[in-house]
Protein backbone atom coordinates (compact mmCIF):
# COMPACT_ATOMS: atom_id res chain seq x y z
CA UNK A 1 0.00 0.00 0.00
CA UNK A 2 1.09 3.61 -0.54
CA UNK A 3 0.34 6.74 1.46
CA UNK A 4 -1.51 9.41 -0.49
CA UNK A 5 -3.49 12.55 0.15
CA UNK A 6 -7.06 12.13 -1.06
CA UNK A 7 -10.10 14.37 -1.03
CA UNK A 8 -13.31 12.71 0.08
CA UNK A 9 -16.50 14.77 0.09
CA UNK A 10 -14.50 18.06 0.29
CA UNK A 11 -12.49 17.05 3.37
CA UNK A 12 -8.72 16.77 3.04
CA UNK A 13 -7.49 13.72 4.94
CA UNK A 14 -4.34 11.69 5.07
CA UNK A 15 -5.07 8.05 4.54
CA UNK A 16 -3.84 4.85 3.02
CA UNK A 17 -5.05 4.23 -0.53
CA UNK A 18 -7.94 1.82 -0.24
CA UNK A 19 -7.60 -1.30 -2.37
CA UNK A 20 -10.89 -2.19 -3.99
CA UNK A 21 -11.43 -5.55 -5.66
CA UNK A 22 -13.57 -4.90 -8.74
CA UNK A 23 -15.15 -8.06 -10.14
CA UNK A 24 -16.03 -7.72 -13.81
CA UNK A 25 -13.79 -4.66 -13.87
CA UNK A 26 -13.09 -4.87 -17.62
CA UNK A 27 -16.79 -4.73 -18.41
CA UNK A 28 -18.77 -1.68 -19.43
CA UNK A 29 -19.76 -0.31 -16.02
CA UNK A 30 -16.80 -1.82 -14.19
CA UNK A 31 -14.21 -0.16 -16.43
CA UNK A 32 -15.78 3.29 -16.11
CA UNK A 33 -15.94 2.82 -12.36
CA UNK A 34 -12.26 1.88 -12.26
CA UNK A 35 -11.42 5.16 -13.98
CA UNK A 36 -13.40 7.11 -11.39
CA UNK A 37 -11.81 5.13 -8.55
CA UNK A 38 -8.28 5.85 -9.74
CA UNK A 39 -9.03 9.53 -10.28
CA UNK A 40 -10.28 9.74 -6.69
CA UNK A 41 -7.33 8.07 -4.99
CA UNK A 42 -8.49 4.45 -4.80
CA UNK A 43 -6.49 1.47 -6.03
CA UNK A 44 -8.66 -0.97 -8.00
CA UNK A 45 -7.66 -4.62 -8.36
CA UNK A 46 -9.57 -6.10 -11.31
CA UNK A 47 -10.70 -9.66 -11.89
CA UNK A 48 -12.63 -10.61 -15.00
CA UNK A 49 -13.19 -13.83 -16.96
CA UNK A 50 -13.52 -11.79 -20.19
CA UNK A 51 -16.70 -13.53 -21.26
CA UNK A 52 -17.98 -10.16 -22.44
CA UNK A 53 -14.94 -7.88 -22.27
CA UNK A 54 -11.52 -7.40 -23.83
CA UNK A 55 -7.95 -6.99 -22.62
CA UNK A 56 -7.66 -3.70 -24.50
CA UNK A 57 -9.83 -2.07 -21.82
CA UNK A 58 -6.81 -2.08 -19.49
CA UNK A 59 -4.87 0.05 -21.96
CA UNK A 60 -7.76 2.48 -22.23
CA UNK A 61 -7.95 2.82 -18.43
CA UNK A 62 -4.23 3.56 -18.39
CA UNK A 63 -4.59 6.07 -21.23
CA UNK A 64 -7.28 7.96 -19.31
CA UNK A 65 -5.72 7.84 -15.85
CA UNK A 66 -1.98 7.26 -16.30
CA UNK A 67 -2.33 4.12 -14.20
CA UNK A 68 -2.78 0.50 -15.28
CA UNK A 69 -4.59 -1.39 -12.50
CA UNK A 70 -3.61 -4.85 -11.37
CA UNK A 71 -5.59 -7.35 -13.43
CA UNK A 72 -6.17 -11.06 -12.95
CA UNK A 73 -7.97 -13.24 -15.47
CA UNK A 74 -10.30 -15.59 -13.67
CA UNK A 75 -13.84 -16.51 -12.73
CA UNK A 76 -15.58 -15.61 -9.48
CA UNK A 77 -16.91 -19.16 -9.29
CA UNK A 78 -13.31 -20.38 -8.87
CA UNK A 79 -12.91 -20.35 -5.10
CA UNK A 80 -9.20 -21.17 -5.13
CA UNK A 81 -8.57 -18.30 -7.54
CA UNK A 82 -10.43 -15.84 -5.32
CA UNK A 83 -8.70 -17.12 -2.18
CA UNK A 84 -5.33 -16.45 -3.80
CA UNK A 85 -6.33 -12.87 -4.65
CA UNK A 86 -7.46 -12.13 -1.11
CA UNK A 87 -4.38 -13.78 0.41
CA UNK A 88 -1.88 -11.92 -1.77
CA UNK A 89 -3.50 -8.47 -1.80
CA UNK A 90 -4.66 -6.39 1.12
CA UNK A 91 -8.22 -5.88 -0.15
CA UNK A 92 -10.33 -3.37 1.80
CA UNK A 93 -13.62 -3.55 -0.09
CA UNK A 94 -15.29 -5.24 -3.06
CA UNK A 95 -17.40 -3.75 -5.85
CA UNK A 96 -19.15 -6.70 -7.45
CA UNK A 97 -20.13 -6.28 -11.12
CA UNK A 98 -19.33 -9.74 -12.51
CA UNK A 99 -22.32 -11.54 -13.97
CA UNK A 100 -24.49 -12.06 -17.02
CA UNK A 101 -26.86 -9.18 -17.70
CA UNK A 102 -29.21 -9.61 -20.69
CA UNK A 103 -32.92 -9.91 -19.90
CA UNK A 104 -33.87 -11.69 -23.13
CA UNK A 105 -30.94 -14.08 -23.03
CA UNK A 106 -31.75 -15.00 -19.43
CA UNK A 107 -35.16 -16.30 -20.52
CA UNK A 108 -33.42 -18.66 -22.95
CA UNK A 109 -30.50 -19.58 -20.66
CA UNK A 110 -31.81 -19.46 -17.09
CA UNK A 111 -29.42 -22.04 -15.67
CA UNK A 112 -26.38 -20.15 -16.93
CA UNK A 113 -27.69 -16.97 -15.30
CA UNK A 114 -28.31 -18.59 -11.93
CA UNK A 115 -24.91 -20.27 -12.03
CA UNK A 116 -22.97 -17.12 -12.98
CA UNK A 117 -24.90 -14.56 -10.99
CA UNK A 118 -26.07 -16.41 -7.88
CA UNK A 119 -23.48 -19.13 -7.44
CA UNK A 120 -20.68 -16.74 -8.36
CA UNK A 121 -21.83 -14.23 -5.75
CA UNK A 122 -22.02 -16.91 -3.07
CA UNK A 123 -18.47 -18.05 -3.78
CA UNK A 124 -17.30 -14.43 -3.64
CA UNK A 125 -19.05 -13.77 -0.32
CA UNK A 126 -17.62 -16.97 1.15
CA UNK A 127 -14.09 -15.96 0.15
CA UNK A 128 -14.62 -12.46 1.54
CA UNK A 129 -15.74 -13.94 4.85
CA UNK A 130 -12.62 -16.14 5.05
CA UNK A 131 -10.45 -13.10 4.31
CA UNK A 132 -12.37 -10.93 6.81
CA UNK A 133 -13.25 -8.41 4.08
CA UNK A 134 -16.73 -7.24 5.03
CA UNK A 135 -17.47 -4.31 2.75
CA UNK A 136 -19.24 -5.04 -0.54
CA UNK A 137 -21.12 -2.91 -3.06
CA UNK A 138 -23.32 -5.11 -5.22
CA UNK A 139 -24.33 -4.24 -8.76
CA UNK A 140 -28.04 -4.95 -8.53
CA UNK A 141 -30.83 -3.89 -10.85
CA UNK A 142 -34.23 -2.25 -11.06
CA UNK A 143 -35.46 -5.58 -12.43
CA UNK A 144 -35.78 -6.79 -8.82
CA UNK A 145 -38.96 -4.66 -8.65
CA UNK A 146 -40.61 -6.69 -11.41
CA UNK A 147 -43.52 -4.90 -13.07
CA UNK A 148 -44.30 -2.07 -10.63
CA UNK A 149 -47.86 -0.89 -10.15
CA UNK A 150 -46.76 2.75 -10.14
CA UNK A 151 -43.75 4.91 -10.97
CA UNK A 152 -41.43 6.39 -9.86
CA UNK A 153 -40.02 3.43 -7.94
CA UNK A 154 -38.77 3.94 -4.40
CA UNK A 155 -36.45 1.59 -2.52
CA UNK A 156 -39.29 0.34 -0.31
CA UNK A 157 -41.28 -1.03 -3.25
CA UNK A 158 -41.90 -4.79 -3.09
CA UNK A 159 -39.22 -6.95 -4.71
CA UNK A 160 -39.13 -10.54 -5.87
CA UNK A 161 -42.05 -10.53 -8.29
CA UNK A 162 -39.55 -10.55 -11.13
CA UNK A 163 -40.42 -11.11 -14.78
CA UNK A 164 -37.25 -12.85 -16.01
CA UNK A 165 -34.38 -15.01 -14.73
CA UNK A 166 -31.92 -12.11 -14.88
CA UNK A 167 -34.04 -10.12 -12.44
CA UNK A 168 -34.63 -13.20 -10.32
CA UNK A 169 -30.89 -13.84 -10.09
CA UNK A 170 -30.29 -10.27 -8.89
CA UNK A 171 -33.06 -10.59 -6.32
CA UNK A 172 -31.65 -13.90 -5.09
CA UNK A 173 -28.21 -12.35 -4.57
CA UNK A 174 -29.80 -9.44 -2.72
CA UNK A 175 -31.57 -11.92 -0.44
CA UNK A 176 -28.38 -13.90 0.16
CA UNK A 177 -26.45 -10.74 1.08
CA UNK A 178 -29.30 -9.51 3.28
CA UNK A 179 -29.32 -12.80 5.17
CA UNK A 180 -25.55 -12.59 5.51
CA UNK A 181 -25.91 -9.21 7.20
CA UNK A 182 -28.58 -10.59 9.55
CA UNK A 183 -26.14 -13.32 10.55
CA UNK A 184 -23.28 -10.86 11.12
CA UNK A 185 -24.09 -7.19 11.63
CA UNK A 186 -20.46 -6.09 11.22
CA UNK A 187 -20.75 -6.27 7.43
CA UNK A 188 -21.26 -3.17 5.28
CA UNK A 189 -23.42 -4.34 2.39
CA UNK A 190 -24.69 -1.90 -0.23
CA UNK A 191 -27.21 -2.90 -2.88
CA UNK A 192 -27.23 -0.45 -5.78
CA UNK A 193 -30.35 -0.94 -7.88
CA UNK A 194 -29.65 0.86 -11.08
CA UNK A 195 -31.76 1.35 -14.06
CA UNK A 196 -30.52 1.50 -17.69
CA UNK A 197 -26.83 2.40 -18.07
CA UNK A 198 -25.92 4.05 -21.38
CA UNK A 199 -23.38 6.51 -22.73
CA UNK A 200 -19.59 6.47 -22.77
CA UNK A 201 -16.60 8.35 -21.44
CA UNK A 202 -16.66 11.88 -22.87
CA UNK A 203 -13.18 11.37 -24.36
CA UNK A 204 -14.49 8.75 -26.78
CA UNK A 205 -11.75 6.39 -25.54
CA UNK A 206 -13.99 4.09 -23.53
CA UNK A 207 -17.53 2.84 -24.08
CA UNK A 208 -19.81 -0.15 -24.37
CA UNK A 209 -18.59 -2.92 -26.66
CA UNK A 210 -20.83 -5.98 -26.37
CA UNK A 211 -19.64 -9.15 -28.05
CA UNK A 212 -22.03 -10.52 -30.63
CA UNK A 213 -25.47 -8.98 -31.14
CA UNK A 214 -26.13 -6.27 -28.53
CA UNK A 215 -28.85 -7.10 -26.04
CA UNK A 216 -29.37 -3.50 -24.93
CA UNK A 217 -30.87 -0.57 -26.79
CA UNK A 218 -28.12 2.07 -26.97
CA UNK A 219 -25.24 -0.08 -28.29
CA UNK A 220 -27.57 -1.54 -30.92
CA UNK A 221 -28.58 1.95 -32.05
CA UNK A 222 -24.91 2.98 -32.13
CA UNK A 223 -23.98 0.01 -34.30
CA UNK A 224 -26.82 0.83 -36.70
CA UNK A 225 -25.67 4.46 -36.82
CA UNK A 226 -22.08 3.49 -37.63
CA UNK A 227 -23.14 0.97 -40.28
CA UNK A 228 -22.33 -2.29 -38.48
CA UNK A 229 -26.00 -3.31 -38.48
CA UNK A 230 -28.82 -2.62 -40.92
CA UNK A 231 -31.59 -1.49 -38.59
CA UNK A 232 -32.82 -1.48 -35.02
CA UNK A 233 -35.49 -3.87 -33.80
CA UNK A 234 -38.03 -2.17 -31.53
CA UNK A 235 -39.74 -4.84 -29.49
CA UNK A 236 -43.33 -3.68 -29.13
CA UNK A 237 -45.09 -0.43 -29.99
CA UNK A 238 -48.36 -1.27 -28.23
CA UNK A 239 -47.42 -0.62 -24.62
CA UNK A 240 -49.63 1.80 -22.61
CA UNK A 241 -47.02 4.57 -22.91
CA UNK A 242 -46.80 7.96 -24.63
CA UNK A 243 -45.77 6.51 -28.00
CA UNK A 244 -46.39 2.79 -27.47
CA UNK A 245 -42.74 1.90 -26.92
CA UNK A 246 -41.18 0.88 -23.62
CA UNK A 247 -40.15 3.63 -21.20
CA UNK A 248 -36.98 3.32 -19.12
CA UNK A 249 -34.78 5.43 -16.88
CA UNK A 250 -31.54 5.80 -18.86
CA UNK A 251 -28.53 6.85 -16.80
CA UNK A 252 -25.10 7.89 -18.08
CA UNK A 253 -22.47 5.30 -17.21
CA UNK A 254 -20.16 7.95 -15.69
CA UNK A 255 -22.97 9.17 -13.43
CA UNK A 256 -23.46 5.54 -12.45
CA UNK A 257 -19.75 5.09 -11.76
CA UNK A 258 -19.86 8.20 -9.58
CA UNK A 259 -22.74 6.61 -7.68
CA UNK A 260 -20.50 3.67 -6.77
CA UNK A 261 -17.80 6.08 -5.69
CA UNK A 262 -20.27 8.02 -3.52
CA UNK A 263 -21.41 4.79 -1.89
CA UNK A 264 -17.83 3.72 -1.23
CA UNK A 265 -16.89 7.11 0.23
CA UNK A 266 -19.91 7.25 2.50
CA UNK A 267 -20.47 3.66 3.54
CA UNK A 268 -17.15 1.80 3.64
CA UNK A 269 -16.81 2.31 7.39
CA UNK A 270 -20.51 2.09 8.21
CA UNK A 271 -21.83 -1.37 8.96
CA UNK A 272 -25.36 -2.00 7.78
CA UNK A 273 -27.51 -3.07 4.86
CA UNK A 274 -27.81 -0.07 2.54
CA UNK A 275 -30.11 0.06 -0.50
CA UNK A 276 -30.20 2.79 -3.15
CA UNK A 277 -31.74 3.37 -6.56
CA UNK A 278 -29.37 4.88 -9.10
CA UNK A 279 -31.22 6.54 -11.96
CA UNK A 280 -32.20 9.96 -13.22
CA UNK A 281 -35.78 9.98 -12.00
CA UNK A 282 -37.02 10.52 -15.57
CA UNK A 283 -38.40 8.02 -18.06
CA UNK A 284 -37.62 8.07 -21.79
CA UNK A 285 -39.21 5.91 -24.45
CA UNK A 286 -37.35 3.85 -27.01
CA UNK A 287 -38.37 6.33 -29.70
CA UNK A 288 -37.14 9.22 -27.53
CA UNK A 289 -33.71 7.60 -27.50
CA UNK A 290 -33.80 6.84 -31.23
CA UNK A 291 -34.66 10.47 -32.02
CA UNK A 292 -31.97 11.81 -29.68
CA UNK A 293 -29.40 9.56 -31.31
CA UNK A 294 -30.45 10.73 -34.76
CA UNK A 295 -29.73 14.28 -33.62
CA UNK A 296 -26.35 13.21 -32.20
CA UNK A 297 -25.13 11.40 -35.32
CA UNK A 298 -26.79 13.65 -37.88
CA UNK A 299 -28.87 11.07 -39.71
CA UNK A 300 -31.94 8.89 -39.25
CA UNK A 301 -31.77 5.55 -37.46
CA UNK A 302 -33.52 2.79 -39.41
CA UNK A 303 -35.77 0.56 -37.34
CA UNK A 304 -38.54 -1.99 -37.55
CA UNK A 305 -41.15 -2.91 -34.98
CA UNK A 306 -41.24 -6.50 -33.74
CA UNK A 307 -43.38 -8.31 -31.16
CA UNK A 308 -42.72 -7.71 -27.48
CA UNK A 309 -39.94 -9.71 -25.85
CA UNK A 310 -40.70 -12.10 -23.01
CA UNK A 311 -39.91 -10.52 -19.67
CA UNK A 312 -40.13 -6.88 -20.77
CA UNK A 313 -42.39 -4.39 -18.97
CA UNK A 314 -44.04 -1.16 -20.12
CA UNK A 315 -42.32 1.47 -17.99
CA UNK A 316 -39.78 1.75 -15.23
CA UNK A 317 -38.04 4.75 -13.70
CA UNK A 318 -36.55 5.61 -10.35
CA UNK A 319 -37.09 7.81 -7.40
CA UNK A 320 -33.55 8.94 -6.54
CA UNK A 321 -34.31 11.03 -3.44
CA UNK A 322 -32.71 8.60 -1.00
CA UNK A 323 -29.36 8.50 -2.83
CA UNK A 324 -29.37 12.28 -3.14
CA UNK A 325 -30.16 12.78 0.56
CA UNK A 326 -27.83 10.18 2.06
CA UNK A 327 -25.01 9.92 -0.49
CA UNK A 328 -25.09 13.43 -1.86
CA UNK A 329 -25.27 11.89 -5.33
CA UNK A 330 -27.43 12.91 -8.26
CA UNK A 331 -27.24 12.02 -11.95
CA UNK A 332 -26.20 15.09 -13.96
CA UNK A 333 -26.13 14.07 -17.62
CA UNK A 334 -29.06 14.31 -20.04
CA UNK A 335 -30.28 11.96 -22.77
CA UNK A 336 -28.69 14.32 -25.31
CA UNK A 337 -25.31 13.98 -23.56
CA UNK A 338 -25.72 10.21 -23.31
CA UNK A 339 -26.31 9.87 -27.04
CA UNK A 340 -23.58 12.37 -28.02
CA UNK A 341 -21.01 10.54 -25.86
CA UNK A 342 -22.11 7.17 -27.22
CA UNK A 343 -21.79 8.42 -30.80
CA UNK A 344 -18.35 9.89 -30.09
CA UNK A 345 -17.22 6.51 -28.75
CA UNK A 346 -18.77 4.43 -31.54
CA UNK A 347 -17.72 6.68 -34.40
CA UNK A 348 -14.15 6.78 -33.04
CA UNK A 349 -14.15 3.02 -32.46
CA UNK A 350 -16.45 1.60 -35.17
CA UNK A 351 -15.38 -1.95 -34.38
CA UNK A 352 -15.25 -1.44 -30.63
CA UNK A 353 -12.14 -2.40 -28.71
CA UNK A 354 -9.53 -4.02 -30.87
CA UNK A 355 -6.83 -6.07 -29.13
Amino acid sequence: MKVVIIVVQKFLIEDIAMKVLVTGGLGYIGSHTCVQLIENGYEPVIIDNQSNSKQEVLNRIELLTGCKPLFFHGDIRDEAFLDSIFSKHDIDAVIHFAGLKAVGESVVKPLEYYDNNVNGSLVLARCMKKANVKTIIFSSSATVYGDPETVPITEDFPTGNTTNPYGSSKHMVEQCLSDLFVSDGTWSITLLRYFNPVGAHSSGIMGEDPQGIPNNLMPFIAQVAVGRRDKLAIFGDDYPTQDGTGVRDYIHVVDLADGHLAALNYLSNKSGLHIYNLGTGTGSSVLDVVNAFSDACGHDIGYEVKPRRAGDIAECWASTQKAEKELGWVAKRTIAEMTVDTWRWQSSNPNGYED
